[in-house]
């Protein structure tokens, strides 16, 4: 690939060569993927990302495959929405929503899935992959589709049903596990070690992850160029806070923004949230637990990059904020309310950590602030459901109409 340089250990920093590898055999650290940097500062511009596509893949430069032979459904360059009735309502006068629920399978997942099925096609793969909580099993299903690939999902097997529909009609091979995530995911470890088969966040785990680093360029471009002050960020694995965070700093790094200093907040839910845990109580790992939540798509107990989310939020500067699990149906109808966004679950904790923040008086004023919504509300319907009005019944006259409709929403 034109700026690739090796894999990483991020622990030990030994170099591996560019395979389908994830994992250290000397330390058992996690590899990432190396880049020249300088040779990336020489030849990118701002003009020369502004010419690229409308996709994630006008930072090509910045990532670990070649454009040219991309499984591209058009993942990336999501709207940057300003929240003013919501900032209004919160207090916070300079509030962003980056809003990734319109990727082409409702999810930021098109993104770090769009890098693994290049990369796997680079590497001779027939077969992709995954473990799934329920937006990466779509974006699985979409990209093998698209990449004529022989696909396999697999999935708690309580996930919400609209998850379920949104993967199984790309045509995969749906496997429901009984068990929960970090059950499915160990059995998925051991069939990437028995197969060639790409799991994109196994053993391609460590091309996968780049593409989350795009959220962090797009929200500096579509800002004019500069980083926000705050990022509050979903977390599961712990991947994307983090690797949101590296793409800030690469673009400071090669000279695109100014030196960056955003402040990384993650949130997650009471019923799953050991990494807030963790940083909330001084530690440097999380304490596995077993998820009891109704963010489904968060609820990773043992989250594998939970280390580096919280040295990330700890060296920018940030915090880590658990909201109740009644609070998250309440984010999701907040935002819904007031910006006209259905978010699914995972939403609906970051909107509610943001009000938790703001009434604790985080953001200064005129500090801009950036909420991730990451999946769309299609997704998660049941989260909802008891909350919202029933409709009003009638009889196609106008006597009905005024008897029932009139008096419920006043003259």
């Amino acid at each position: 690939m034109p700026y690739t340089t090796a894999l990483r250990c991020r622990e030990c920093g030994r170099h591996y060569p560019i395979e389908p590898l994830n994992v250290c055999e000397f330390c058992f650290g996690p590899l990432e993927v190396d880049y020249d940097y300088d040779a990336i500062k020489a030849k990118v511009s701002r003009a020369s990302i502004k010419d690229g596509p409308h996709t994630i893949y006008r930072y090509e430069a910045l990532l670990p495959v070649s454009r040219a032979r991309a499984v591209d459904i058009g993942a990336g360059f999501t709207p940057l929405l300003r929240a003013d009735r919501l900032g209004k309502l919160l207090g916070i006068e300079n509030l962003w929503l980056k809003n990734d629920a319109v990727n082409p399978s409702y999810s930021f997942k098109d993104r770090v899935v769009s890098i693994a099925a290049t990369k796997a096609l680079e590497f001779g793969m027939d077969t992709i992959a995954c473990p799934s909580t329920g937006n990466l099993a779509g974006a699985v299903a979409a990209h093998g589709a698209k990449a004529g690939m022989r696909t396999l999902v697999f999935i708690p097997r309580d996930l919400e049903r609209g998850k379920i529909l949104g993967a199984a009609v790309y045509g995969p091979t749906v496997i429901a596990v009984n068990g929960n995530y970090d059950d499915v995911q160990r059995l998925c470890s051991e069939l990437a070690d028995a197969h060639r088969w790409a799991f994109v966040n196994v053993n391609m785990r460590s091309y996968y992850a780049e593409g989350s680093k795009t959220l962090g360029y797009e929200v500096a471009e579509q800002l004019g160029w500069k980083a926000p002050d705050h990022a509050i960020v979903p977390m599961a694995s712990g991947a994307m806070i983090t690797k949101i965070y590296q793409g800030i700093q690469e673009f400071a790094r090669i000279g695109l923004i100014p030196d960056a200093h955003t402040k990384m907040h993650g949130a997650q839910a009471r019923g799953c949230s050991p990494i807030v845990k963790a940083i909330q109580g001084g530690h440097t790992h999380p304490k596995p637990e077993i998820p009891k939540t109704i963010a489904k798509s968060l609820a990773i107990g043992n989250p594998a990059d939970g280390f580096y989310a919280i040295k990330a939020m700890k060296s920018s500067g940030g915090s880590g904020v658990v909201v109740e699990e009644s609070e998250v149906a309440e984010g999701i109808m907040l935002l819904a309310r007031t910006e006209g966004i259905f978010t699914e679950t995972a939403g609906g904790v970051v909107i509610s950590a943001i009000r938790r923040m703001a009434e604790a008086g985080t953001f200064k004023p005129g500090e801009s602030v950036v909420a991730y919504i990451t999946g769309n509300g299609f997704k998660t319907m049941e989260a909802v459901e008891p909350s919202v009005n029933k409709p009003i019944q009638i009889e196609a006259n106008m006597e009905s109409f005024e008897e029932r409709v009139l008096a419920a929403v006043g003259r």
